[in-house]
Protein backbone atom coordinates (compact mmCIF):
# COMPACT_ATOMS: atom_id res chain seq x y z
CA UNK A 1 0.00 0.00 0.00
CA UNK A 2 1.74 3.07 -1.26
CA UNK A 3 0.40 6.27 0.68
CA UNK A 4 3.10 9.00 0.14
CA UNK A 5 3.06 12.20 -0.43
CA UNK A 6 2.11 12.86 -3.96
CA UNK A 7 -0.46 10.09 -3.60
CA UNK A 8 -2.31 11.76 -0.73
CA UNK A 9 -2.10 15.20 -2.11
CA UNK A 10 -3.37 13.89 -5.38
CA UNK A 11 -6.36 12.54 -4.03
CA UNK A 12 -7.08 15.25 -1.91
CA UNK A 13 -7.34 16.94 -5.07
CA UNK A 14 -9.63 14.23 -6.56
CA UNK A 15 -11.65 15.54 -3.37
CA UNK A 16 -11.77 19.26 -3.82
CA UNK A 17 -12.24 18.82 -7.57
CA UNK A 18 -15.44 16.54 -7.17
CA UNK A 19 -16.56 18.62 -4.13
CA UNK A 20 -16.08 22.13 -6.31
CA UNK A 21 -18.34 19.84 -9.47
CA UNK A 22 -21.14 18.94 -6.90
CA UNK A 23 -21.48 22.30 -5.80
CA UNK A 24 -21.84 23.69 -9.32
CA UNK A 25 -24.49 21.62 -9.63
CA UNK A 26 -26.64 22.00 -6.48
CA UNK A 27 -25.98 25.69 -8.19
CA UNK A 28 -27.21 24.62 -11.37
CA UNK A 29 -30.04 22.75 -10.03
CA UNK A 30 -31.50 23.93 -6.61
CA UNK A 31 -33.46 22.38 -4.36
CA UNK A 32 -35.26 25.02 -2.72
CA UNK A 33 -36.25 28.44 -3.50
CA UNK A 34 -34.06 29.15 -0.35
CA UNK A 35 -30.86 27.42 -1.96
CA UNK A 36 -27.73 30.09 -1.63
CA UNK A 37 -26.92 29.79 -5.21
CA UNK A 38 -24.20 32.27 -4.82
CA UNK A 39 -22.42 30.71 -2.32
CA UNK A 40 -22.35 27.17 -4.03
CA UNK A 41 -21.09 29.05 -7.26
CA UNK A 42 -18.19 30.88 -5.48
CA UNK A 43 -17.01 27.24 -3.61
CA UNK A 44 -17.61 24.96 -6.77
CA UNK A 45 -15.16 27.48 -8.32
CA UNK A 46 -12.85 27.33 -5.42
CA UNK A 47 -13.06 23.72 -5.17
CA UNK A 48 -11.86 23.35 -8.73
CA UNK A 49 -9.33 25.71 -8.48
CA UNK A 50 -7.52 23.98 -5.10
CA UNK A 51 -7.94 20.64 -7.03
CA UNK A 52 -5.87 21.95 -9.72
CA UNK A 53 -3.43 23.58 -7.80
CA UNK A 54 -2.73 20.19 -5.60
CA UNK A 55 -2.98 17.84 -8.19
CA UNK A 56 0.08 19.77 -10.38
CA UNK A 57 2.17 20.77 -7.28
CA UNK A 58 1.23 17.06 -5.86
CA UNK A 59 5.08 16.01 -5.38
CA UNK A 60 6.17 19.33 -3.86
CA UNK A 61 2.98 19.51 -1.26
CA UNK A 62 4.31 19.65 2.40
CA UNK A 63 2.61 17.53 5.51
CA UNK A 64 1.62 20.93 7.03
CA UNK A 65 -0.80 22.03 3.92
CA UNK A 66 -2.57 18.65 3.39
CA UNK A 67 -3.28 19.22 7.41
CA UNK A 68 -5.09 22.81 5.89
CA UNK A 69 -6.77 21.66 3.21
CA UNK A 70 -8.25 18.85 4.96
CA UNK A 71 -9.84 21.18 7.96
CA UNK A 72 -10.57 23.80 5.13
CA UNK A 73 -12.80 21.07 3.85
CA UNK A 74 -14.32 20.43 7.34
CA UNK A 75 -14.79 24.14 7.52
CA UNK A 76 -16.51 25.10 3.97
CA UNK A 77 -18.74 22.07 4.99
CA UNK A 78 -19.83 23.61 8.50
CA UNK A 79 -20.32 26.81 6.21
CA UNK A 80 -22.85 24.89 3.27
CA UNK A 81 -24.75 23.53 6.59
CA UNK A 82 -25.11 26.72 7.75
CA UNK A 83 -26.59 28.02 4.90
CA UNK A 84 -28.77 24.31 3.92
CA UNK A 85 -32.07 25.26 4.02
CA UNK A 86 -33.64 22.45 4.18
CA UNK A 87 -33.20 19.40 6.23
CA UNK A 88 -32.34 17.21 3.38
CA UNK A 89 -29.59 19.74 2.47
CA UNK A 90 -28.16 19.78 5.87
CA UNK A 91 -28.48 15.71 6.17
CA UNK A 92 -27.15 15.44 2.32
CA UNK A 93 -23.39 16.70 4.01
CA UNK A 94 -23.29 13.61 5.72
CA UNK A 95 -21.21 11.71 3.20
CA UNK A 96 -19.14 14.57 2.41
CA UNK A 97 -18.25 14.62 6.24
CA UNK A 98 -17.27 11.11 6.12
CA UNK A 99 -15.52 11.26 2.97
CA UNK A 100 -13.00 13.66 4.73
CA UNK A 101 -12.83 11.82 8.02
CA UNK A 102 -11.88 8.36 6.19
CA UNK A 103 -9.26 10.51 3.78
CA UNK A 104 -7.97 11.93 7.10
CA UNK A 105 -7.62 8.25 9.14
CA UNK A 106 -6.13 7.03 5.56
CA UNK A 107 -3.32 9.04 4.65
CA UNK A 108 -2.75 11.15 8.26
CA UNK A 109 -1.38 9.61 11.61
CA UNK A 110 -4.23 7.93 13.68
CA UNK A 111 -3.99 10.79 16.60
CA UNK A 112 -4.21 13.81 13.48
CA UNK A 113 -7.47 11.94 12.03
CA UNK A 114 -8.98 11.83 14.92
CA UNK A 115 -8.75 15.53 15.58
CA UNK A 116 -9.98 15.83 11.79
CA UNK A 117 -12.98 13.90 12.42
CA UNK A 118 -13.47 15.99 15.48
CA UNK A 119 -13.20 19.30 13.30
CA UNK A 120 -15.34 18.20 11.06
CA UNK A 121 -18.48 16.95 12.91
CA UNK A 122 -18.01 19.93 15.20
CA UNK A 123 -17.98 22.31 12.09
CA UNK A 124 -21.10 20.94 10.65
CA UNK A 125 -22.84 19.88 13.82
CA UNK A 126 -22.76 24.12 14.14
CA UNK A 127 -23.39 24.83 10.54
CA UNK A 128 -26.93 22.38 11.09
CA UNK A 129 -27.32 23.76 14.62
CA UNK A 130 -27.49 27.34 13.15
CA UNK A 131 -29.25 26.86 10.00
CA UNK A 132 -31.74 25.10 12.33
CA UNK A 133 -33.78 23.02 10.11
CA UNK A 134 -36.27 21.23 11.62
CA UNK A 135 -36.65 17.35 11.90
CA UNK A 136 -33.11 17.08 10.88
CA UNK A 137 -31.48 15.49 14.35
CA UNK A 138 -31.89 11.87 14.86
CA UNK A 139 -30.24 11.36 11.08
CA UNK A 140 -27.32 14.01 12.11
CA UNK A 141 -26.51 12.06 15.09
CA UNK A 142 -26.33 8.86 12.57
CA UNK A 143 -24.02 10.92 10.23
CA UNK A 144 -22.07 12.23 13.42
CA UNK A 145 -21.53 8.48 15.22
CA UNK A 146 -20.64 7.26 11.73
CA UNK A 147 -18.15 9.54 11.08
CA UNK A 148 -16.71 8.98 14.86
CA UNK A 149 -16.49 5.48 13.94
CA UNK A 150 -15.16 5.46 10.53
CA UNK A 151 -12.30 7.36 11.50
CA UNK A 152 -11.14 4.96 14.35
CA UNK A 153 -11.60 2.04 12.52
CA UNK A 154 -9.96 3.21 9.10
CA UNK A 155 -7.62 4.83 10.86
CA UNK A 156 -5.98 1.75 13.19
CA UNK A 157 -6.45 -0.54 9.60
CA UNK A 158 -4.41 1.71 8.09
CA UNK A 159 -1.44 2.12 10.59
CA UNK A 160 -1.52 -1.46 10.83
CA UNK A 161 -1.28 -1.68 6.82
CA UNK A 162 1.73 0.47 6.89
CA UNK A 163 3.18 -1.19 9.39
CA UNK A 164 3.21 -4.20 7.82
CA UNK A 165 3.93 -2.93 4.29
CA UNK A 166 7.01 -1.37 6.02
CA UNK A 167 8.17 -4.36 8.02
CA UNK A 168 10.88 -7.18 7.56
CA UNK A 169 8.52 -10.01 8.61
CA UNK A 170 11.58 -11.67 10.00
CA UNK A 171 13.53 -9.56 11.82
CA UNK A 172 10.84 -6.71 12.46
CA UNK A 173 12.96 -4.18 11.60
CA UNK A 174 12.28 -1.65 8.10
CA UNK A 175 12.53 -3.31 4.97
CA UNK A 176 14.22 -1.82 2.25
CA UNK A 177 11.40 0.47 0.61
CA UNK A 178 10.35 1.87 4.27
CA UNK A 179 13.99 2.42 5.54
CA UNK A 180 14.76 4.14 1.61
CA UNK A 181 11.76 6.45 2.42
CA UNK A 182 12.88 7.45 6.44
CA UNK A 183 16.23 7.69 5.26
CA UNK A 184 15.36 9.99 1.69
CA UNK A 185 13.04 12.36 4.68
CA UNK A 186 16.57 12.59 7.18
CA UNK A 187 18.72 13.50 3.97
CA UNK A 188 16.61 16.23 3.23
CA UNK A 189 16.27 17.34 6.55
CA UNK A 190 20.27 17.35 6.96
CA UNK A 191 20.52 19.40 3.99
CA UNK A 192 18.37 22.04 5.13
CA UNK A 193 19.51 22.11 8.30
CA UNK A 194 23.02 21.15 8.28
CA UNK A 195 22.91 18.78 10.55
CA UNK A 196 25.29 15.87 10.67
CA UNK A 197 24.00 12.55 8.89
CA UNK A 198 26.03 9.01 8.46
CA UNK A 199 25.18 5.83 6.94
CA UNK A 200 26.50 2.62 7.81
CA UNK A 201 26.06 -0.30 5.79
CA UNK A 202 26.52 -3.97 7.85
CA UNK A 203 27.25 -6.97 6.30
CA UNK A 204 27.23 -10.65 7.91
CA UNK A 205 30.38 -12.27 7.35
CA UNK A 206 29.92 -16.13 6.38
CA UNK A 207 26.66 -16.20 7.18
CA UNK A 208 25.53 -18.63 4.24
CA UNK A 209 27.73 -21.25 6.01
CA UNK A 210 24.91 -20.97 8.91
CA UNK A 211 22.78 -21.87 6.78
CA UNK A 212 24.25 -24.30 4.89
CA UNK A 213 25.84 -26.08 7.97
CA UNK A 214 23.21 -25.44 10.65
CA UNK A 215 20.10 -25.31 7.84
CA UNK A 216 17.67 -21.88 7.39
CA UNK A 217 16.02 -22.18 10.76
CA UNK A 218 19.17 -21.03 12.74
CA UNK A 219 20.06 -18.70 10.02
CA UNK A 220 16.46 -17.02 10.66
CA UNK A 221 17.20 -17.49 14.53
CA UNK A 222 20.45 -15.72 14.06
CA UNK A 223 19.15 -12.78 11.76
CA UNK A 224 16.79 -12.09 14.89
CA UNK A 225 19.14 -12.21 17.86
CA UNK A 226 21.47 -9.56 15.98
CA UNK A 227 18.66 -7.51 15.08
CA UNK A 228 17.26 -7.38 18.41
CA UNK A 229 20.65 -6.45 20.01
CA UNK A 230 21.73 -3.64 17.85
CA UNK A 231 18.01 -2.35 18.07
CA UNK A 232 18.78 -2.10 22.29
CA UNK A 233 21.77 -0.33 21.59
CA UNK A 234 20.46 2.46 19.36
CA UNK A 235 18.95 5.56 19.76
CA UNK A 236 14.61 6.09 18.66
CA UNK A 237 15.79 8.00 16.09
CA UNK A 238 17.74 5.65 14.32
CA UNK A 239 16.88 3.99 11.46
CA UNK A 240 18.11 0.35 11.48
CA UNK A 241 16.65 -1.63 8.09
CA UNK A 242 17.17 -4.99 6.17
CA UNK A 243 18.88 -4.35 2.86
CA UNK A 244 19.10 -7.93 1.61
CA UNK A 245 19.06 -11.23 2.67
CA UNK A 246 22.21 -10.78 5.29
CA UNK A 247 22.70 -6.83 4.58
CA UNK A 248 21.25 -4.25 6.98
CA UNK A 249 21.35 -0.36 6.64
CA UNK A 250 21.87 2.35 9.64
CA UNK A 251 20.63 5.86 9.16
CA UNK A 252 22.05 7.93 12.10
CA UNK A 253 21.04 11.59 12.66
CA UNK A 254 22.65 14.24 14.17
CA UNK A 255 25.80 11.53 14.26
CA UNK A 256 28.73 12.45 12.50
CA UNK A 257 31.50 9.36 11.21
CA UNK A 258 33.59 9.35 13.98
CA UNK A 259 30.53 8.49 16.23
CA UNK A 260 29.14 5.88 13.60
CA UNK A 261 32.14 4.27 14.41
CA UNK A 262 32.11 4.19 17.85
CA UNK A 263 28.62 2.77 17.50
CA UNK A 264 29.76 -0.02 15.29
CA UNK A 265 32.23 -1.14 18.34
CA UNK A 266 29.01 -1.08 20.71
CA UNK A 267 27.09 -3.13 18.27
CA UNK A 268 29.61 -5.15 17.79
CA UNK A 269 29.77 -6.98 21.33
CA UNK A 270 25.69 -7.61 21.12
CA UNK A 271 26.69 -10.60 19.71
CA UNK A 272 29.55 -12.68 19.05
CA UNK A 273 28.92 -13.25 15.05
CA UNK A 274 30.63 -11.43 13.07
CA UNK A 275 30.09 -8.57 10.54
CA UNK A 276 31.89 -5.81 8.30
CA UNK A 277 30.57 -2.37 8.39
CA UNK A 278 30.85 0.44 6.03
CA UNK A 279 30.09 4.35 7.04
CA UNK A 280 29.91 6.98 4.89
CA UNK A 281 28.58 10.98 5.99
CA UNK A 282 26.39 12.27 3.92
CA UNK A 283 28.20 15.83 2.41
CA UNK A 284 26.12 18.55 0.39
CA UNK A 285 24.46 17.27 -2.68
CA UNK A 286 24.06 14.22 -1.79
CA UNK A 287 21.47 11.87 -2.82
CA UNK A 288 21.03 8.47 -1.31
CA UNK A 289 22.37 6.13 -3.54
CA UNK A 290 25.74 8.42 -3.38
CA UNK A 291 26.47 7.86 -0.06
CA UNK A 292 25.26 4.51 0.47
CA UNK A 293 27.64 3.73 -2.67
CA UNK A 294 30.63 5.33 -0.81
CA UNK A 295 29.66 3.05 1.82
CA UNK A 296 28.92 0.52 0.43
CA UNK A 297 32.77 0.39 -1.21
CA UNK A 298 34.25 1.19 1.99
CA UNK A 299 32.83 -1.99 3.38
CA UNK A 300 34.35 -3.97 0.73
CA UNK A 301 37.62 -2.03 1.58
CA UNK A 302 37.14 -3.69 5.02
CA UNK A 303 36.43 -7.12 3.75
CA UNK A 304 39.28 -7.60 1.77
CA UNK A 305 41.41 -6.04 4.45
CA UNK A 306 40.58 -9.13 6.55
CA UNK A 307 41.24 -11.26 3.68
CA UNK A 308 45.41 -9.92 3.70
Amino acid sequence: MHTGPRTAATLLAVVYGISGLLCWFGAAAPMDDATPVGLLWALGALGLTAGAVLRSTAGRVPPWLLHAGVALLSVLIGVLAWRSATAVGVVGLGPALIAVSLYAAHFLPLPAARLHGALAVVSGSTGAWAAAPSNFLSAWIAVVVSVVVLTEVQGRLARQLRRAAGTDPLTGVANRRAWEEQAAGHLSRAARTGEPLTFAILDLDDFKEVNDRDGHRAGDDLLRELTAGWRRRLRRADVLGRYGGDEFVLCLPATDEAAAWRLMLALEETHPFTWTAGVAAAAPGDELATVLARADAQLYRRKRNRLT
